[in-house]
């Protein structure tokens, strides 16, 4: 049986990939409203590829004014086990083409991998579950529903209303969620937490108006100097996160070898590491904070002036077990009580995503387990960390609490999802579709 699943996903492969290019070729960018049209398009595109296979229902939905999503259903043997299978087709900006080797919507092949913008993240989400459900065509041996959201890549802020709205619909035994990735080439994982994000503005300010540097420098402090206390005081001299009261928890037993953080980070080679405990731990399950955005004069014609006001936006990693509302309680806290010399603090929250902790143990994952590492040839799949952040995944746990969630995906530490160059490993592509194919089968025993 497991041959003839492994030749079928081989004699599937040219049609798959195919269907892969053709979505990538729609320009589906959430976050740009001037295409809002291909967002729609590339929803009736995957509503097309379900219909193809005879799904028993699809529709294109959608809620709260939110981007279109697609819903289809199959149904397996009576008394099997239902999964979801969850992917998005909506993507990153693209933005600038000069940084691309290849136009960033036509798909090209160079070397190991296919190049485009969405190829990984996560229209190959889509094309792996399409290919694993082709192995087994009208035979099914779990019945299917299929969710293709269309606004992960801006925040899934309607996703809480398409699954309250929905939620008969998308109950499911097992849901299984291609929107992650593996430790390396050749070496499967199962992503079994992730961090969550608070985002703020910060705000400081020392003067109502600017004012002469040499008149009143010495007496009367500037906004950047006080601004850059508040931001030193962020970070211990080890460099840790220096904020009370924020959670920390252990990662799982894996080496990440110097030579690949070295090269995945694309850190200068004089550079140190911040922080304490192993590198798995800095990067997954301990608190992570970063200036991402300074709003202050340029250098390029400044005066010698104080500035009244400067700007900064803190994007703060929250650990595994933390929530966003302690983590935000404890950052304004910290914020407070480090502003310098009076001057006037303004805290605006961005936006907030739970962190996910997934207890990756039952039946469930040791069919998941099992399929990957036949998949892989013997390889046993790793329980990995994301430092990232993939709010939506904690609105799946919470909406079908006795639900097993399987995090999984197609990407890889060089797939630069987001980023220029984006690319598909193909080989690796080839492995996650036949392992899901697997999953099913063993899900129905």
């Amino acid at each position: 049986m497991s041959e003839d699943i492994r030749a079928r996903v081989t004699e599937l492969l040219p049609g798959i990939r195919k269907d892969l290019e053709d979505l990538v070729r729609i320009e589906s960018v959430s976050a740009d409203p001037a295409r809002a049209g291909e967002v729609q398009r590339s929803a009736e595109a995957v509503a097309e590829l379900f219909r193809a296979e005879r799904f028993d229902s699809v529709e294109i939905v959608s809620a709260d004014g939110g981007a279109p999503a697609v819903i289809a259903h199959k149904a397996g043997p009576e008394g099997a086990p239902t999964v979801l299978l969850y992917a998005h087709h909506d993507v990153q900006p693209e933005n600038d083409h000069a940084d691309w080797d290849s136009p960033p919507f036509e798909p090209t092949e160079r070397g190991d991998r296919l190049y485009a913008r969405g190829a990984a993240d996560d229209k190959a989400g889509i094309a792996a579950h399409l290919g694993a459900l082709r192995v087994f065509g009208d035979d099914l041996p779990v019945s299917v529903t299929m969710f293709i959201e269309g606004e992960e890549e801006v925040g899934s802020d309607t996703l809480p209303a398409l699954l309250k709205e929905h939620h008969d619909k998308l109950r499911a035994d097992v849901i299984v969620i291609a929107d992650s990735g593996n430790w390396d080439i050749g070496e499967p994982a199962l992503t079994t937490s992730l961090r969550g994000l608070v985002r703020v503005d910060v705000e400081v300010r020392t003067l109502t108006h600017a004012v002469h540097s040499g008149m009143w420098g010495g007496l009367v402090p500037d906004s950047l100097i006080a601004l850059s206390r508040v931001i030193a005081s962020l970070h211990d001299d080890a460099g840790d996160v220096a904020i009370a009261g924020l959670h920390s928890g252990p990662a799982a037993d894996v080496t990440y070898p110097e030579e690949r953080l070295r090269a995945e980070s694309g850190a200068v080679p004089t550079i140190e590491w911040i922080g304490t405990g192993s590198a798995v731990e800095r990067l997954w399950t301990k608190p992570a904070l970063s200036i991402t955005g300074l709003d202050a004069p340029r250098v390029d014609g400044a005066s010698n002036t104080l500035v009244p006001a400067a700007r900064a936006k803190i994007s703060l990693r929250v650990a595994p077990g933390d929530t966003t509302a302690n983590a935000l309680a404890c950052l304004q806290a910290h914020l407070e009580s480090h502003v310098p010399w009076g001057a006037e603090l303004t805290v605006t929250v961005v936006d907030t995503g739970e962190a996910t902790q997934i207890d990756a143990t039952g039946p469930a994952y040791d069919a998941a387990r099992a399929a990957f590492q036949e998949a892989w040839d013997g390889v046993a799949p790793v329980d990995m960390g994301v430092g990232g952040s993939i709010p939506f995944i904690a609105e799946f746990l919470e909406a079908f609490p006795q639900a097993s969630v399987l995090v999984t995906g197609v990407e890889d530490p060089d797939t630069r999802a987001h980023g220029a160059n984006e690319g598909l490993h193909l080989a690796e592509f080839a492995r996650v579709v036949l392992a899901e194919a697997l999953l099913l089968r063993n899900l129905a025993r």
